[in-house]
């Protein structure tokens, strides 16, 4: 069934000698990969050793003359195959920018990079082929075109919009970034290609789709290998039971209670492992010293506590567990009340970076001399910041984590009131400009980042709110919110003929310009709990729209975000236009970091 399992380094699967190509088949699902896992492998290249293991892939390879084009059919790792390849591109507009500058060796490993994307034996042979599904294909060979890799093609129309060129764009920022303070800029990016080179993937070759199918099975039945929360639980247990024969139940209760204060998220479970070294990182560095805690790392460390004291190990993370429950508002705590509400929206904006501090925030609260007013004056701080973060990626997210690692640092001689003054001062220091996030709020802020468009959108909303006339906006029903993002002019790809004489006089070229530039503008969006029924409807009807009892579920039902939507006639790029500015000038103010400011 199997041909072959092998795990190489990137390099390897990218040959420049090989005349491998991988072809994505043409049905597969399109491209789907976003910011989150092009910031995930970036900068899991970046932090890790050289070595560091991707994952793996499934080729299906039916080829028989070996001294032919190998051609191999990509049918799993199809997403993370194109984010390398467009990150070699990256490299190479890199490296390519910085052309009459390269010594001898940096011109052999710039044509060396061009090799890895395009065939040694024809250069219109190129190493990947992407399925055709959303312009996957034309976008890519757009992206080799351009950076001179292979001859001169049209770009598809609005390929910068679409995930492909999104990716490019995203990788060059990132080199751009990491270059801009270094002195040798060409040895920091061959320094980079070297560890993107050296990056394992684990490639797996059937003969066959029946192999493949059934491999896919095969998988997915015998379950997931040991995790790194595994194997520190089976030091634990056993390092236990070696000290203390006969009581190892007793521990592993304990092991599962702290288990049931993270929940089955294993993802949630390692983070809090890491931060619970990084927070209390002062103490613990006496036992065992390492700069972070990070995923490569999390065992070795754990492994140093445990064999220093396992007992004292379990105890302290039990303890740091409890409240770390608090802050995922998996558990609440009499004694801190007024802190729910705000930990409930830091992380519904993803502010889970900050737990990190919160964690050591609620463990040295009585020795930091901190109120609940304190913390609850923090966490909103947090929630702010964090509004502000992940609309203009100022700070990075790389920084995040040494960023709070720092807060605490500059906070653990403090008390009282210094504390929360010091946390505003630290973060006021390193976060983005009005200027750079108005920038962002006047832009396509919707496909920019949905999550904190929501959020701001319902943060909006509920500002007006009373007791009485309070209203869930996060209501969760069959695992999807019921208030969810509607936008007024519809965002779909046949737009219906009443926006199309609406906004453009009955011009369908120019409905369709207007869309690609102004249907994802803040002052386009509103929050709906009927977006369903509400869809392509004609703007009266999205404004009017009622229930079968009468009741308003369209842009007349209370909300004050949706005021001069109900008394509107008709939607125009002025009126978008104008309400984005008006809303804009609203976010501003309202996550203003500066209380005093406000």
């Amino acid at each position: 069934m199997i041909k072959s399992v092998n795990n190489y380094p990137v390099s390897q699967l990218f040959d420049i000698e090989a005349g491998v190509v991988y072809a994505i088949p043409r049905y597969q699902r399109e491209y789907t990969w976003g910011k989150n896992q092009w910031e995930s492998l970036y900068d899991d290249v970046l932090e890790n050793d050289p070595g560091y293991f991707l994952g793996s892939i499934i080729c299906i390879n039916q080829s028989t003359d070996t001294l032919s084009i190998q051609k191999l059919e990509l049918v799993d790792g199809q997403q993370r195959i194109t984010t390398l390849s467009l990150l070699f591109a990256s490299v190479y507009h890199a490296l390519k920018s910085h052309e009459s500058d390269l010594d001898d060796e940096q011109r052999v490993e710039l044509i060396n990079l061009k090799r890895k994307l395009v065939l040694k034996k024809g250069d219109e042979q190129i190493r990947l082929i992407p399925q055709i599904q959303n312009n996957n294909y034309g976008d890519y060979r757009a992206i080799l075109a351009e950076i001179g890799i292979i001859s001169e093609c049209d770009v598809p129309a609005y390929a910068g919009n679409r995930k492909i060129f999104r990716a490019y764009r995203y990788f060059q920022e990132r080199i751009e970034q990491m270059i801009n303070d270094r002195d040798d800029r060409l040895g920091t990016i061959m320094e980079f290609l070297d560890k993107v080179s050296h990056a394992c993937l684990v490639k797996i070759e059937v003969a066959s789709h029946a192999d493949a199918y059934t491999l896919f099975e095969s998988l997915n039945n015998r379950g997931m290998p040991l995790t790194a929360i595994d194997l520190i639980k089976n030091k634990l247990l056993a390092r236990l039971e070696s000290i203390e024969p006969g009581k190892v139940d007793h521990y592993f209760e304990q092991w599962n209670r702290l288990l049931s204060y993270l929940g089955d998220d294993y993802a949630i479970q390692e983070r809090f492992f890491r931060q619970y070294y990084n927070a209390f990182k002062d103490e613990l560095k006496a036992v065992y010293h390492v700069p972070i805690a990070t995923r490569s790392n999390l065992i070795q460390i754990y492994e140093k506590l445990i064999n220093h004291d396992a007992k004292g190990c379990l105890q302290k993370i039990s303890a740091a567990g409890r409240l770390y429950s608090i802050i995922l508002s998996r558990n609440q705590d009499n004694a801190l009340n007024g802190i729910e509400m705000p930990l409930k929206n830091l992380e519904r904006i993803q502010g889970a970076p900050s737990y990190l501090l919160m964690l050591y925030l609620l463990a040295r609260k009585v020795e930091l001399q901190l109120t609940n007013d304190h913390l609850a004056s923090t966490v909103d701080l947090l929630v702010r910041f964090f509004v502000r973060r992940n609309l203009t990626d100022t700070p990075p997210t790389r920084d995040l984590t040494r960023l709070f690692m720092t807060v605490i640092d500059k906070i653990s001689d403090l008390r009282g009131d210094a504390i929360p003054q010091s946390i505003e001062q630290q973060l006021v220091a390193i976060s983005a400009s009005d200027d750079a996030f108005q920038y962002k709020l006047q832009g396509p802020i919707y496909e920019e980042n949905s999550s904190v468009t929501r959020f701001i959108l319902s943060s909006l909303a509920e500002q007006a709110m009373t007791k009485e006339s309070w209203v869930n906006l996060w209501r969760f029903e069959n695992k999807q919110f019921v208030w969810t993002i509607e936008h007024i002019f519809p965002q779909g790809e046949n737009i219906p003929q009443s926006w199309v004489t609406m906004i453009a006089d009955g011009d369908e070229k120019k409905a369709n310009e207007i869309q690609q530039t102004h249907v994802h503008k803040l002052g386009n969006l509103t929050i709906s709990g009927f977006n369903s029924a509400l869809g392509n409807k004609s703007f009266e009807e999205k404004r009017d729209r009622a229930d079968r009892q009468g009741r308003a579920v369209g842009y007349k039902n209370g909300l004050k975000l949706n005021e001069d939507l109900s008394n509107a006639t008709s939607w125009s790029v002025e009126q978008i236009d104008a309400r984005t500015e008006k809303l804009v000038q609203q976010v501003t103010k309202l996550f203003k970091l500066q209380e005093s400011d406000a």
